[in-house]
């Protein structure tokens, strides 16, 4: 307990005659202000700089089936939601496997960072080098010296898995495959992707690469189901015009060609009306990248969107073309099905308890703070009510100083959220800025405001006197 404060006679005294003087002066017409000036100062919640969390009410609950139920055939699997980056289904998401093809997802993701960023344009020449000429796979049968715009090479990639046009993209980005490589590895560990390594930009097995630019470690390429989403995220969110070259149903890359290369992406919502591939259409589908070879078995990366919610979902180890997109339907639909994206904050929200926070030398003590940004989460469909956690850290009062401009940051606030049937807590921080101008006192009102303060400290001590 805070030890009473003790006066001595005199100091009584002298306080007490003060104390006089000054209420006289405060009841003399004219000087309204100081009135004011002697109220004690309002405590707000707010002035804490600790954290403070609070909890809303449980939500509506809403049963998620079990990923056994999906009888799910495939080494692995992952379903994700690229914009909270919440993951809905995982099976040996980590394991790392063969991704065969879906490796060029990266070089697309490269490539198209590349013109993006002005380093080329799509429509300039590459000519065509030994290396690219002597892949094996898919392909579209370059030769040397060859030549063909970024974006058409680009589409023979997209579109129908072309090993010779991804290697003559890459050597044309960065010199050399192995160069282009390195720029794989070195992004694959920006992503966050945790066990991606690739030894060639298209997949291929070690064995399957011209020996003469076959790298000199005896490790092959691998990629987790989960890595394969991340990428796939960045595709989608840093490129959005991915579309452009993964809805392409066919494409035909020289006149005299025969016949057109098809998309290997029997998904495509597009396919609904060609007889082949109605059976696998899927409502909303717009990518992204197949993959196959002896080692990998069938692979398939596959994004769709419906309901103005986009799922990225990957499958790998399938035993037949088809039974990849059999069982990316299971995915899907599991997704699409069982959850939905909600805004569960709008932006410009008020959060209770925090109202205002108090600013020194300011006409007013206090100013109201809202969030700077709204707060989206994955939530089981039909979900009532979500259950959010927050918590709220205020700045230092101390760095709460008149003048303040409008939306200056003055605390954050953290929203955290966690529904059965998901394996992850997601969790989005937002800032807290002022939504008005704070103006500095005078010098006048600050003197009465310190003159309050000190009676506020000295009607404390007297009162502690008894």
């Amino acid at each position: 307990m805070k030890p009473k404060r003790k006066f001595s006679s005199r100091q009584f005294m002298i306080k007490t005659a003060t104390v006089g003087i000054l209420l006289n002066m405060l009841l003399t017409p004219g000087i309204p202000a100081m009135a004011e000036a002697v109220k004690t100062p309002a405590k707000t919640e707010s002035s804490s700089t600790e954290p403070k969390t609070t909890q809303t009410a449980p939500a509506k609950a809403v049963k998620i089936p079990s990923i056994e139920s999906l009888g799910l055939n495939l080494k692995s699997a992952v379903l994700l939601e690229p914009i909270t980056g919440q993951v809905l289904l995982s099976l040996n998401a980590d394991e790392p496997l063969p991704p065969a093809s879906m490796t060029k997802m990266m070089t697309e993701y490269l490539v198209a960072d590349a013109v993006k960023n002005g380093k080329f344009s799509w429509e300039d020449k590459v000519v065509v080098k030994e290396n690219a000429a002597k892949q094996i796979g898919s392909r579209i049968f370059l030769a040397i010296g060859d030549e063909h715009t970024v974006e058409e090479l680009y589409i023979a990639m997209a579109v129908g898995s072309a090993n010779d046009a991804t290697v003559a993209l890459a050597e044309y980005v960065s010199g050399s495959e192995q160069d282009f490589v390195k720029l794989m590895n070195e992004t694959a560990q920006k992503m966050g992707m945790k066990t991606a390594y690739f030894i060639n930009t298209t997949g291929l097995d070690r064995a399957d690469m011209p020996e003469k630019y076959q790298p000199e470690s005896d490790r092959e390429t691998v990629m987790s189901a989960m890595d394969a989403a991340i990428l796939a995220k960045y595709i989608v969110t840093d490129h959005p015009d991915f579309t452009r070259f993964t809805t392409i149903q066919s494409y035909k890359f020289r006149e005299r060609d025969k016949e057109p290369m098809i998309n290997y992406n029997w998904m495509l919502e597009a396919n609904k009306d060609i007889a082949n591939f109605k059976a696998y259409a899927y409502p909303g589908l717009d990518g992204l990248k197949t993959g196959h070879t002896n080692k990998a078995g069938n692979n398939f990366t596959g994004t769709a969107v419906r309901d103005e919610m986009r799922l990225i979902s990957v499958v790998m180890g399938a035993n037949s073309e088809a039974h990849r997109f059999t069982e990316t339907k299971k995915v899907l639909d599991f997704g699409f099905n069982n959850f939905e994206i909600k805004q569960v904050i709008a932006p410009k929200s008020v959060v209770s308890g925090y109202e205002t926070v108090p600013v020194q030398k300011g006409k007013s003590k206090e100013m109201p703070v809202v969030t700077d940004a709204g707060v989206t989460f994955i939530v089981p469909k039909g979900t009532v009510n979500p259950a959010i956690k927050t918590t709220v850290q205020i700045n230092d009062p101390a760095t709460v100083v008149a003048p303040i401009a409008a939306s200056t940051k003055l605390g954050k606030v953290t929203y955290s959220y966690k529904a059965d049937g998901m394996s992850e807590v997601q969790q989005k921080t937002v800032n807290l800025i002022a939504t008005e101008e704070a103006e500095k006192a005078g010098w006048f009102k600050l003197l009465l405001r310190a003159i309050g303060e000190f009676f506020s400290d000295l009607f404390t001590g007297i009162k502690n006197l008894f």
